[in-house]
């Protein structure tokens, strides 16, 4: 068999016009290519192949799909044959996986895990009284029965023992179902207890597909309001947008994505026409996702709440798309409405109305501070540019990153020149030497003689990691709500880095250096001065990031593994049998990412 990833990645690179031009003469028609359909023998241009849709169709014989399916068709291949043809004229190399040599894939186990307790939530919801209370919660938000079935919405009972006991009856053990973050390990001599307790249960499918998580909305009072699964082999929250199994392919087919913040937002527009809706795990768009999206289609619409939260959803997701050279448009609804409320009260065409009225990301951040009188006023005119250089610098493409920096400059009478020295962190200077690296504030010759000491504190397991998540905060300090999102401050154990890391959660993606430097000791702004004048990222910054997540998860198995083999020799009976247990599970966990025991985590591109 042929992994699916690898498909999807043939696919993605695959000139649909070269191949199939291989076989028919094809003419440029406007966007598209047309000629004479092989498959019927016509002589008139009536096949056309989309090259933004990837897909190939004759309006005669009604013949149509992919690159994969017109080699079938055309040369008689099999499907892996056909990929395997694909994937040499793009040069991706495909291999098939003999599962007998290779074994299952690892993670499969919780897919499976997951599935089945998807199904269970379905049938609390809606074959047992336990499930009144959420049927009830369904019908106020006019979500139909049907609906419901349709994306796998369950419910999660309160009670402690029934999903273990059902689970248990289907030969699904504790432990495999502690991995997936259905049960939660008690504390010592206590009973493992379920995740989710009286929540409304969200399926969470990966692209292909696979359960892989859930998220679950709590009916009634509580906190947090949804939560979900936690990280595994088999889920990553940042790099997974629920809807996207769903989605994909009309995204290639249509061009274009509308992201939306929540489970409720994605299942209403789905519901109502709208095929090519995704929502991220938490509100802004990390860079993984931002890629996958980008991988699909260049036209992105943000659709997030109205409200001051999701205002900061939607510039720091769209800085992250610029990134990744989209073309990001901002859908406006009335103040207090979200895409849910919206398409309920006002149906589909009003939603299609505000889509068409969408704004570039840039013009609506310059729209919302004129509106705020931010323009009017020098010193406010000053904050007003500070926020706008962000989206500045975060614009990939050229010519886009030309024209913000003349409007810009446009609206706030700054001169352009000026502007882009500020863009680019330059001072005015006749020499051509580089730019240096943003300053911070200066500090006593005492802290320098305890640098040594610093320095061999930041050489135990894991403190290179927490040194470049700090780094990528301080160059870019969008990324703060990006990292804060997936480690609590505890995550950093090295002192210095975790002082950092608290003041820059706490200051937010706004602040400056000397903002997130003045309530520091001595040896916390050293350290932040030796980082800038290390510099930014040299290669494959995004790499170095997931890396140094994937470090600190190690660092902390690793070191549970260590405690483990400490007390397991103390321990007896059933207690014994559970602490051996957990130490397999560790080992899984390590071994599925690829991670079999802890090792020293190196900056990719160091200076």
């Amino acid at each position: 068999m042929i992994p699916d990833e690898v498909v999807e990645q043939v696919r993605d690179a695959a000139d649909i016009v070269q191949i199939v031009g291989e076989y028919v003469n094809l003419k440029r028609s406007g966007t598209d290519f047309r000629g004479p359909c092989p498959f019927h023998q016509g002589t008139h241009r009536n096949f056309s192949v989309s090259p933004r849709k990837r897909m190939y169709y004759c309006f005669v014989c009604h013949e149509g799909g992919d690159v994969f399916r017109f080699l079938q068709k055309r040369l008689g291949v099999e499907w892996p044959s056909a990929v395997k043809m694909v994937g040499e004229k793009s040069g991706i190399e495909v291999r098939e996986i003999d599962s007998r040599r290779e074994g299952p894939d690892p993670r499969e186990p919780l897919w499976e895990v997951n599935a089945t307790a998807a199904a269970y939530f379905q049938k609390i919801l809606w074959d047992d009284p336990l499930g009144a209370q959420a049927r009830d919660y369904l019908a106020q938000r006019d979500i139909t029965k049907e609906t419901a079935e349709q994306f796998g919405i369950g419910f999660a009972p309160r009670e402690i023992g029934l999903l273990r006991t059902y689970m248990a009856t289907l030969g699904f053990d504790e432990e495999r179902q502690i991995a997936a973050g259905l049960l939660v390990s008690g504390e010592e001599g206590s009973e493992p207890r379920p995740r989710f307790r009286g929540r409304l249960m969200f399926p969470i499918l990966d692209a292909m597909g696979r359960n892989v998580g859930f998220g679950g909305r709590i009916l009634g009072s509580g906190e947090p309001k949804y939560l979900n699964s936690p990280e595994s082999a088999a889920f990553s929250k940042g790099r997974t947008l629920y809807g996207l199994n769903w989605a994909k392919n009309d995204i290639r087919r249509e061009d274009h994505v509308l992201v939306v913040e929540g489970y409720f937002d994605v299942v209403r527009l789905i519901n109502a026409g709208f095929t090519t809706v995704v929502a991220p795990m938490g509100t802004a768009l990390t860079d993984q996702q931002s890629a996958a999206l980008r991988k699909l289609t260049k036209n992105i619409f943000l659709l997030y709440d109205s409200d001051k939260a999701g205002l900061q959803a939607t510039f720091r997701s769209g800085d992250e798309l610029l990134r990744q050279g989209a073309s990001v448009r901002i859908v406006t609804l009335p103040d207090g409405e979200d895409p849910d409320t919206f398409v309920k009260k006002n149906g589909a065409a009003a939603l299609t109305a505000r889509m068409r009225d969408a704004i570039d990301v840039f013009e609506r951040k310059i729209q919302l501070l004129e509106r705020a009188g931010m323009f009017a006023e020098l010193h406010k005119k000053r904050r007003a540019l500070d926020r706008l250089l962000p989206t500045i610098r975060a614009a990939s493409d050229q010519i886009m990153r030309d024209l913000y920096l003349a409007r810009a400059s446009e609206v706030s009478g700054v001169a352009r020149e000026v502007l882009e020295r500020e863009w680019t962190g330059r001072a005015p200077r006749e020499s051509s030497d580089p730019a240096p690296a943003p300053s911070a504030p200066r500090i006593s010759p005492a802290a320098r003689v305890r640098r040594g000491e610093r320095r061999a504190q930041h050489s135990e397991r894991g403190s290179s990691a927490e040194r470049e998540l700090i780094r990528a905060m301080l160059f870019n300090r969008a990324r703060v709500v990006q990292i804060a999102e997936k480690l609590d401050v505890e995550s950093f154990r090295t002192p210095g880095y975790r002082h950092i890391y608290r003041a820059l959660i706490a200051l937010g993606p706004d602040s400056t250096i000397e903002q997130v430097s003045a309530n520091l000791d001595e040896d916390a702004i050293e350290t932040i001065q030796e980082i800038l004048a290390e510099g930014a990222f040299q290669i494959d910054q995004e790499r170095t990031i997931s890396d140094s997540f994937a470090t600190l998860r190690a660092r902390d198995l690793d070191l549970r593994a260590a405690e483990l083999d400490r007390i397991i020799p103390l321990a007896s009976g059933a207690k014994k049998d559970e602490l051996i247990a957990e130490k397999d599970a560790i080992r899984r966990e390590l071994k599925a990412t690829g991670r079999n025991y802890f090792k020293k985590f190196r900056r990719t591109g160091a200076r």
